[in-house]
């Protein structure tokens, strides 16, 4: 899809549909319109057709001009950035429901800040533009529907230029979101580790600043990396730890490392699942899902910052070999785990990626993981749980989930809770108890990240939808774009 910024006229602007932010009351541009189409808009507004509140949305038909639109997009109400994405949101769907081709956003009646506003825009037409590939050659790019450009109209001068880059933002991080949907919804037997691996190198061709390899479950033996190879033990697939690393700035930068989670289905192993529902967890490869994703966005928006990502990717199956509730294994760390629940696997394969990670001398580490049914339970399907061991980072991320509409909510790593995981046969158990199993779960993954600056987002609950809508959300990967946009500068 193409986005373009443009502050010509209005009306001389060739597009079939024009999407209209405003309330009730007519303003600037809307109340110019209105009058060049003779009242046609507060007409539809004094008859109730129309109220302008937040997010309502309406599609009037121009008068003698055959086959063009203006979407009236009501914005009464929305005063805060999440309720202004709404409204975006709702804006994006409703384009797309018709069979427009050229269409104009007006950059005006909702937020005062360009460059925010045209990269959710841009982003919303994006995702909203997403359709599932069953049978995928490679990462699959956003599929627009009849919809081909977008001019994201600017008021002045000064909003044409925040505009530019707000568009090329918001686009790649839209085109991010759908990769990562893509890899999330496709079935198990398709998205398999090694599929994970091919496309990430896929992504690396001809790409001068990115780069991924693979180290195999051989390479993974001689890293002593026995707490993940624990995991993959009980399937015939072998697992794989994709690195994949994008130098947009000098190499003596410090780079951020970002670790997603990547079961590709889980079975909960010995420990089997219930079979209602176990459908959805091929969607435990969403937290390795978004970092592909955010891989994705940075080639295309070539963000002048350093960035690797380790994604650790197995299955979670109940073979003969697989681990046993009571085993010991040794992680990469040199630490024991006692395994008293083979389906508390993330953290797992997580510890030994969290330990590898070091290796790079990271300015910060943050993984991401559907990790815990407990984080449902707190938080819902709004919000990602997140847990630091830094305070700045935390208030960092948070800030970045505010701004992206991705948002996320803070959680205690105190030491009560870390007492929960004590073993009497290795130095720390898998599980910590019934109680605060998301905190618990973060405290596991916080013995392996002693040495650097570390955020853990538990996205169990908005990495995917369920029910008649079911698919994968491409979340959190807004949320991490806006905070290396952030570090970048």
């Amino acid at each position: 899809m193409d986005f373009t910024a443009s502050a010509a006229q209005l009306l001389n602007i060739k597009a079939d549909s024009l999407i209209l932010p405003t309330g009730p009351q007519l303003k600037d541009s809307a109340d110019a319109l209105d009058k060049s189409l003779d009242g046609a808009i507060s007409s539809l507004i004094k008859a109730g057709d129309f109220s302008g509140n937040s997010g309502e949305t309406l599609v009037m038909h121009i008068p003698g001009a055959s086959g063009k639109r203006i979407i009236l997009l009501g914005t009464e109400g929305a005063n805060s950035q999440q309720q202004q994405i709404k409204v975006i949101d709702a804006g994006a769907a409703a384009l797309l429901k018709t069979p427009s081709v050229k269409a104009v956003w007006v950059g005006e009646g909702l937020a005062d800040d360009s460059e925010w506003q045209a990269g959710i825009v841009a982003r919303s037409i994006q995702a909203a533009s997403y359709q599932y590939a069953p049978a995928p050659k490679g990462i699959a790019k956003t599929k627009a529907q009849k919809l081909k450009s977008v001019t994201y109209w600017a008021p002045t001068r000064t909003d044409l230029s925040a505009a530019k880059k707000g568009l090329a933002y918001g686009s790649a991080v839209g085109n991010g979101m759908n990769v990562a949907r893509q890899l999330g919804n496709l079935p198990a037997n398709i998205c398999t580790p090694d599929y994970l691996a091919t496309q990430a190198k896929a992504l690396a061709k001809g790409q001068a600043k990115f780069t991924t390899s693979v180290l195999s479950e051989a390479d993974m033996k001689k890293l002593k990396m026995g707490s993940l190879l624990s995991v993959s033990a009980g399937s015939d697939v072998p697992a794989k730890m994709i690195v994949m690393k994008y130098q947009g700035t000098k190499a003596s930068v410090k780079p951020i490392v970002l670790v997603g989670k990547a079961v590709t289905f889980d079975s909960g192993g010995i420990s089997l699942k219930p079979g209602n529902g176990m459908d959805e967890m091929k969607y435990d490869m969403c937290g390795g899902a978004s970092v592909i994703g955010v891989f994705n966005a940075l080639i295309e928006n070539q963000l002048p910052i350093n960035v690797v990502g380790i994604v650790p990717a197995t299955e979670n199956m109940p073979n003969g070999h697989a681990t046993k509730p009571g085993d010991v294994v040794t992680s990469m760390s040199g630490q024991t785990i006692e395994v008293l629940n083979t389906d508390a696997e993330g953290r797992l394969i997580l510890c030994d990626a969290l330990t590898y990670a070091g290796r790079f001398k990271p300015d910060t580490v943050i993984d991401i993981a559907t990790l815990t049914g407990a984080v449902i339970g707190a938080l819902g399907k709004v919000t990602a749980g997140l847990l630091a061991n830094d305070d700045e980072l935390a208030e960092q991320l948070l800030s970045s989930g505010t701004r992206s509409g991705d948002r996320a909510w803070r959680l205690p790593l105190f030491e009560e809770y870390d007492e929960l995981l004590k073993s009497n046969f290795a130095d720390i158990a898998n599980i910590g108890g019934p109680q605060a199993g998301t905190i618990t779960a973060a405290c596991f993954l916080a013995r392996f990240t002693k040495k650097y600056k570390w955020a853990h987002l538990d996205v169990a609950g908005t990495a995917w939808v369920s029910g008649a809508a079911k698919g994968s959300t491409g979340r959190p990967v807004p949320i991490l774009m806006d905070y290396l946009r952030s570090k970048a500068g």
